[in-house]
């Protein structure tokens, strides 16, 4: 079953605070994985223009042709010129990596510039910009490369105009902000134990990858790996030693051998090629050998509980931003999180002045107790009012006398 986790863009708006940006939006679930491209059209585009909040003014629209409603961030196997030129028309821009970006850029065009990430942290990156036009497409779109400390270039492409490229850079370079959403869901949020595990069959018009052309594909990839290493070893394989009949004979023998055996890696691969192009890559589930056939997770509950983890995280990471204000270590905001909420606490409701008060018992050291009044007071600053009732919502660390002081 896959799963794509969709993190929402467009974060240099002055009314979004950083918590928010790169956060989980929402979830699509699908049975078959159709492609990200297919998924990006149909299930993700369709959803963000219904429920997406409005960034961007229709004045501003009219008066700028290049602005964009959202951008969206994607991986490699998002790559498609045509579609980039699609969502350009609907006011959609798209970043992702470039496939096959071609040779190196030359190191003088590069330049240090502060990126800020999406959790809030400034790094520096070695980034590079040229404008790149694909005629299948019509389109031209920004290529932004990053270079690495050992030389390495990695490319990206968009079709925003207008935003500077360190800050394109940031989601698409930052982008283990999705992955890490995950794993921490995975390693703290112990929720996969509420979703049922029911089966339940799949249409079977239902239409799936063909199990032999992915074998064929996949023996196609291998020999032109052992191609590649082949025609390697026969371009390095020079005669170094001195002009002797032996040495000149057992040069030969291996040179020869070498071509023989690239030229049958040829030969097989044309032939798995043909058998490729001749076995559909798609067929229907109806039409899949029976040893290839597969149920479907029963998912009604999983939607439920995707949803919950979603909020659950994005409200946790908003925390984590707050308590990161006054930690000296941006990294010890989670765990210092995660030993708040197992930690004690005391309800203390009050009908007359209409106030829930919640005071969190001492952590194990001041600085943590520290980070914990600063959250409370921000928590008591929203005036939340608890579900059902009348009191708003006070957050307190134990006494309020800082441990050390003697009382009077």
């Amino acid at each position: 079953m896959a799963a794509r986790a969709l993190r929402l863009g467009r974060c240099n708006q002055s009314n979004l605070r950083p918590p928010f940006c790169g956060q989980p939006f929402f979830v699509v679930t699908k049975a078959v994985d159709p492609g990200l491209v297919k998924v990006i059209e149909e299930e993700i585009v369709p959803r963000l223009e219904r429920d997406a909040p409005q960034l961007v003014s229709e004045p501003e629209f009219s008066a700028d042709p290049l602005r964009h409603r959202f951008l969206l961030a994607f991986d490699r196997e998002g790559y498609s010129p045509v579609l980039f030129a699609k969502m350009k028309k609907k006011r959609i821009a798209c970043s992702t990596y470039r496939r096959r970006p071609g040779p190196d850029w030359p190191a003088e065009e590069f330049a240090v510039e502060p990126v800020t990430l999406t959790n809030g942290e400034t790094v520096e990156m070695v980034l590079a910009e040229r404008g790149v036009h694909y005629e299948s497409a019509a389109l031209w779109v920004r290529e932004i490369r990053r270079r690495t400390e050992s030389g390495h270039q990695t490319a990206i492409v968009s079709t925003d105009y207008l935003s500077p490229r360190s800050q394109l850079a940031a989601p698409m370079f930052g982008r283990w902000g999705q992955e890490n959403f995950f794993r921490y869901m995975l390693e703290h949020y112990g929720l996969d134990r509420l979703v049922s595990y029911g089966i339940e069959s799949i249409p079977q018009t239902t239409r799936v990858v063909n199990p032999a052309h992915r074998t064929l594909d996949a023996a196609v990839r291998k020999r032109n790996g052992l191609l590649s290493r082949r025609r390697a070893e026969f371009a390095a394989l020079t005669l170094d030693q001195p002009l002797a009949p032996k040495p000149v004979q057992r040069w030969e023998q291996k040179k020869a051998a070498l071509y023989e055996e690239i030229v049958q890696i040829d030969q097989e691969i044309v032939a798995l090629k043909a058998q490729r192009k001749a076995t559909a890559r798609h067929i229907a589930v109806k039409d899949l050998p029976a040893e290839h056939r597969f149920s479907q997770l029963h998912c009604a509950s999983k939607h439920f509980i995707d949803t919950i983890k979603m909020i659950a995280y994005r409200a946790e990471t908003a925390m984590v931003h707050v308590v990161r204000d006054v930690l000296s270590h941006h990294d010890d905001a989670r765990s210092l999180l995660r030993a708040l909420y197992c930690n004690e606490a005391d309800l203390l409701p009050d009908s007359a002045a209409g106030t829930l008060t919640v005071r969190f018992h001492h952590l194990a050291n001041h600085t943590s107790d520290q980070a914990i009044r600063h959250l409370c007071a921000e928590l008591t600053a929203t005036e939340t009012v608890f579900p059902q009732t009348n009191l708003r919502l006070v957050y307190e660390l134990g006494s309020e006398q800082i441990p050390g002081d003697q009382e009077v």
